[in-house]
């Protein structure tokens, strides 16, 4: 009987090595996209704006606020800074997020992953840990089975 491969995925990580060009540090918005394609937020070539705008948002209320926005924080400053959201689209992209580990929320507020290690609102160690632990146990499942492979040969 074959494997149900779909039900065997926990959880898909996306985490893309890309080139820092002089472009990316252009304006807010370039930096921005680059940060969502590079955390998978976004994909290459999608022209979508309005996933860019809610990280924006985040990263903002996280790494200079330091405060864990509400919905309808996170509305007034993309509307302030982007342009208008509907709260149904910016409550799609919160849940994508959650769903891709980036985010968390609780009672109403909404906030990046706090790392493993480190000041929560450190954008390095966020980056450092924001997908550690996803990594580790993808790379001890893959050792456990080239393990097994081995032995089978």
């Amino acid at each position: 009987m074959p494997l149900n491969e779909a039900e065997l995925i926990e959880k898909e990580i996306v985490f893309r090595n890309m080139r820092i060009t002089e472009e990316v540090f252009e304006t807010k918005r370039a930096m921005s996209r680059w940060l969502a394609l590079t955390l998978g937020v976004i994909n290459p070539g999608e022209s979508r704006q309005s996933a860019v705008a809610v990280l924006d948002a985040l990263l903002y209320f996280h790494f200079i606020k330091n405060s864990e926005p509400s919905v309808d924080d996170l509305s007034d400053y993309i509307s302030k800074n982007w342009e208008a959201i509907n709260e149904k689209t910016l409550r799609y992209h919160l849940l994508r997020m959650k769903k891709i580990g980036i985010i968390e929320n609780s009672r109403g507020r909404f906030y990046l992953k706090s790392p493993s290690e480190g000041d929560k609102f450190n954008p390095y160690s966020w980056a450092v840990s924001i997908f550690d632990s996803d990594y580790r146990q993808v790379v001890d499942k893959i050792g456990k089975v080239l393990s097994e492979l081995k032995n089978k040969a």
